[in-house]
């Protein structure tokens, strides 16, 4: 289990004990998206929904994720977060909804899982406002594309 530090060395999970590590400012940015047909992402744009609107509320959803993270995923550290920010911009030639997610803290360990939470949930919220009128959506390619801070520095997708 050489590497993964989720592991003890009888292979067991655990938490990872971070108090020597120094409190350095941390970001990560996160992006995922929610593909659909024009028809259904035209009912989200012109504010059609039943439900409300779409967009306003996986935003929320999304930050709301974000500082729940430790409460979902079993190893992460329950964080000071300073700033969770989420873009939801509609794109037609998708067509569907991107979404981005921006979270910061000053802390010992990084917010990867929080920005991947935060997408996560808010494309969810996306698919359960509108499933109603499609189910065939698909939530597609979250991944991290920025994380910067702490002992591994910068990281940037290609």
């Amino acid at each position: 289990m050489s590497g993964l530090s989720h592991f003890d060395d009888r292979g067991q999970a655990h938490m990872v004990d971070v108090s020597d590590k120094p409190v350095t400012d941390r970001m990560a940015v996160a992006a995922g998206a929610v593909r659909m047909t024009a028809e259904t992402l035209a009912l989200i744009t012109e504010g059609r929904a039943k439900k409300g609107d779409v967009l306003s509320v996986a935003r929320l959803a999304g930050i709301m994720a974000a500082k729940k993270t430790a409460d979902l995923i079993p190893l992460c550290h329950p964080l000071p977060i300073t700033k969770v920010a989420l873009d939801l911009t509609p794109d037609p030639a998708l067509p569907g909804v991107r979404i981005e997610a921006t979270v910061k803290t000053s802390g010992q360990t990084g917010v990867e899982m929080e920005a991947l939470t935060a997408v996560s949930v808010a494309a969810l919220t996306v698919y359960d406002m509108v499933k109603a009128v499609e189910k065939s959506m698909v939530i597609d390619g979250i991944r991290l594309i920025l994380k910067d801070g702490g002992k591994s520095g910068r990281y940037e997708a290609t």
